[in-house]
């Protein structure tokens, strides 16, 4: 029985390395070889021009660079992108990429669906399937970083340098300003997509490693930003193994109401969460932890939320990111007024605490933060359970 092929995609430099001096190759095959995949974004070996001919031989016989294949894709008015990758069995996943003046940001999944099962999360409403591989994982920034490269040839836009780190290029400027906004490098990478990261850790890790490494993608630290709810053992861990930038979705400032927006805090309520980033920060390529705060209105957004949350940046050094709510109909909750989220964020501000609100961008395509679906079938019947725990709720209520 013919043995299946090696996805070369879901191999770190390390593991690269390994293969190839299976065969006898040298450690400067291996690098060789991750500029092809990752930097050129070529997937046929006999296309890889400055490789031995044996040496191609026995990958074209043993591996493949195989990236999810899309179902479909999205453009926003507002230059952003959004890609549907088939993961198997019936499962979707979703990619987005966010154009700026200053930089591309890549909004990439970790898992088939999310198991921690945010109130305000239409990812969470879809369940959970399995954790993504690797390849699965570094895949989608593999594709989407090819297809804005192909963009930007046909529309004159030359890389400046083939050899060099990924996230260089240099822009002819046009008069067509959104032709450049949408094929804009990318700059960053955020693992906020479909998901938990750091309850798929291994894969995420190996494809993190990836993301900062020259041979590959050269992105540094602090452009590369791991998502949580608050896995507080794998916190710890990541600072130990691969510290990046760290947001954490926090949501709501104490306890009873983060137990009800964000389930996982009862696991790890806010006390450990708090202590964790703080041990974060010692090894972390920022000086500050970022904050996710969905605005939800009468839920999480009174002046006394305000309040507490500068509580906690008194104990931890942090900036707020303030999210407008994407509704959905599952969730049974409204987007905080403008008005509301202004005076919130002045009052974390007047306290000497950087504040941001985030623009929607692509909710035309269902790309905006909190909107992300894909198609899971969902094996936990998570979704189902979430549906008996509303219609409780409801119950309650009417009594």
């Amino acid at each position: 029985m013919h043995a299946e092929p090696i996805n070369l995609l879901g191999l770190d430099a390390p593991a690269l390395t390994q293969l190839v001096g299976q065969w006898g190759g040298k450690p400067f095959r291996a690098r060789q070889l991750q500029r092809w995949i990752h930097q050129r974004g070529v997937s046929q070996f006999d296309e890889m021009t400055d490789l031995a001919r044996e040496f191609r031989s026995q990958l074209s016989q043993n591996c493949e660079v195989c990236a999810p294949p899309v179902l479909t894709q999205q453009r926003s008015t507002d230059g952003t992108r959004k890609w549907l990758f088939d993961v198997g069995q019936g499962n979707a996943i979703e990619s987005v990429f966010i154009p700026e003046d200053d930089r591309g940001t890549l909004c990439i999944s970790s898992q088939a669906g999310c198991n921690v099962a945010c109130r305000f999360c239409s990812t969470g409403h879809q369940g959970f399937n399995r954790n993504l591989t690797a390849a699965e994982i570094i895949g989608q920034l593999w594709w989407a970083r090819r297809e804005l490269m192909q963009d930007a040839t046909s529309s004159r836009l030359q890389p400046a340098d083939q050899s060099g780190s990924a996230d260089q290029f240099a822009v002819n400027h046009s008069s067509d300003r959104s032709a450049q906004t949408d094929t804009r490098v990318i700059s960053n990478v955020v693992m906020m997509g479909m998901g938990e990261p750091l309850l798929n850790y291994d894969p995420v890790l190996t494809a993190v490693r990836m993301m900062l490494d020259d041979n590959a993608y050269g992105l540094s630290r602090r452009r590369v930003t791991v998502s949580t709810s608050g896995v507080v053992p794998m916190m710890d861990r990541l600072s130990q193994d691969c510290p990046v930038a760290l947001a954490v979705s926090l949501h709501a400032p104490n306890d009873a109401l983060r137990d009800e927006l964000v389930p996982l805090n009862k696991k790890y309520p806010l006390k450990e969460l708090l202590a964790a980033c703080e041990r974060y920060l010692a090894f972390a390529p920022r000086d500050f932890i970022t904050f996710e705060y969905v605005m939800l209105d009468g839920v999480n957004d009174s002046d006394q939320h305000a309040r507490e949350l500068i509580q906690i940046a008194r104990q931890v050094h942090c900036k707020f990111n303030l999210i407008p709510f994407n509704p959905f109909p599952q969730s049974g909750l409204k987007r905080s007024s403008a008005a509301r989220v202004r005076i919130f964020s002045q009052q974390l501000m007047d306290a000497g605490i950087v504040t941001t609100v985030r623009k929607t961008r692509g909710d035309d395509i269902d790309a905006a933060c909190g909107q992300l679906a894909g198609e899971v079938k969902d094996r936990t019947r998570l979704k189902e359970k979430m549906a008996e725990q509303k219609m409780i709720a409801i119950k309650e209520i009417r009594a």
